[in-house]
């Protein structure tokens, strides 16, 4: 049974004939409960699933830095599901039913903070990737004290390293211990966030590399 909790004109949770009422995030919000489930998916929704499934499996391997990295677009939604959404739009590539993650495309953060210039990687001794970049502190609202969002994807193991408030920004340099990942083939990013968390900028894919 649905519960009235601000009189008839205000939200409800649970169930009132066909409509279930509750609140996400503060938001009231009503659906139709579903009258059967589709055993016979349609090509496009199969297609559908097939990208859902590839997306939310890359974002959910670094759920707490996207929490942060994308707080810009997280408007009544989670920083998850902003990067999800961001995913399924412009990072999944191929045609049913073949269909993978295009990681140059992908995005590790996203926002207007203007990211380093010329940020790349090394493979140094005992599985640490060093990152560098050139500082480009001055340039729009960019901070010396910004900080440096460094990430590692191993597709194999579905499984990130991060550090969500590295090097600043004119230390030029970060490093990641991918010791885990040893003989795994990584995806590599760079973002930067500024010290209060307030601005992000848009990651910047730094390319894959096998992890001695």
């Amino acid at each position: 049974m649905g519960k009235f909790s601000k009189g008839i004109l205000g939200g409800f949770s649970g169930k009132v004939g066909n409509v279930v009422g509750g609140n996400w995030k503060g938001i009231d919000y009503m659906r139709s409960k579903s009258a059967f489930k589709n055993l016979n998916p349609s090509e496009a929704q199969l297609s559908q699933q097939l990208k859902f499934g590839l997306s939310i499996r890359f974002v959910q391997s670094m759920s707490g830095l996207l929490e942060l990295s994308f707080n810009s677009f997280a408007i009544k939604k989670t920083g998850v599901n902003s990067a999800l959404s961001y995913t399924l739009k412009n990072a999944v590539t191929g045609t049913y039913p073949v269909f993978s993650i295009d990681y140059a495309a992908a995005l590790v953060s996203r926002g207007d903070l203007p990211n380093v210039l010329a940020p790349s990687i090394v493979m140094g001794a005992g599985s640490l990737l060093v990152f560098s970049w050139t500082d480009n502190t001055g340039v729009g609202v960019a901070k010396a004290t910004d900080k440096a969002l460094p990430v590692a994807y191993c597709p194999e193991l579905n499984q990130s390293i991060f550090i969500t408030a590295g090097a600043s920004r004119s230390a030029i340099t970060e490093t990641l211990n991918l010791a885990a990942f040893s003989g795994k083939t990584v995806q590599t990013y760079l973002g930067f966030i500024s010290e209060d968390g307030k601005n992000v900028a848009s990651s910047i894919y730094t390319g894959a590399v096998l992890v001695s």
